[in-house]
């Protein structure tokens, strides 16, 4: 069986994320979607609803599962038999970034890493951008899953 992770906070999910996942749901026999536990960022939405949205809008794929995780990715990897990350890459200095890591990654575990150039529609999207939008009033629609749009909404606005 082949496995991989799309691993991130999703705080919240974007349809850039969903794009990833989608896709990653295409050529891999299972995908881990793994919600980071960081209790060093404040989050909008706590890691159990995180969760639970993320299982709400990858219902179609049934390959998909969502965990949560904290600590290292690549022991995460190890624990859950899962041989490769998938991390989408937007601009050049998440290749950058992501690049570095994934050296890292394969250095202290041999776990792959596989770059998907993220869709031109979606190439500008980021939670915090997200968030920061929606949280002045902006309209997010279309940026974020329906369900995403109205959560975000209720919390933002009360």
């Amino acid at each position: 069986m082949r496995r991989v992770v799309c691993p991130g906070s999703f705080d919240p999910i974007t349809n850039g994320h969903l794009d990833i996942i989608g896709r990653a749901a295409r050529l891999y026999d299972e995908v881990t979607v793994a919600v980071l536990i960081n209790v060093e960022k404040s989050s909008l939405f706590t890691v159990d609803e995180r969760i639970e949205i993320l299982q709400t809008v990858t219902k179609e794929y049934p390959n998909v599962k969502v965990q949560k995780f904290h600590g290292l990715l690549v022991d995460f990897c190890r624990q859950n038999d899962i041989p490769a990350i998938v991390k989408g890459i937007r601009v050049v200095s998440d290749f950058d970034y992501e690049l570095q890591m994934a050296q890292l990654n394969y250095r202290l575990s041999g776990v792959e890493t596989l770059f998907m150039p993220t869709n031109p529609e979606y190439s500008f999207l980021s939670s915090s951008r997200v968030k920061e939008i929606a949280r002045y009033g902006g309209d997010v629609s279309g940026l974020v899953p329906d369900l995403v749009h109205t959560l975000l909404i209720e919390r933002l606005r009360g």
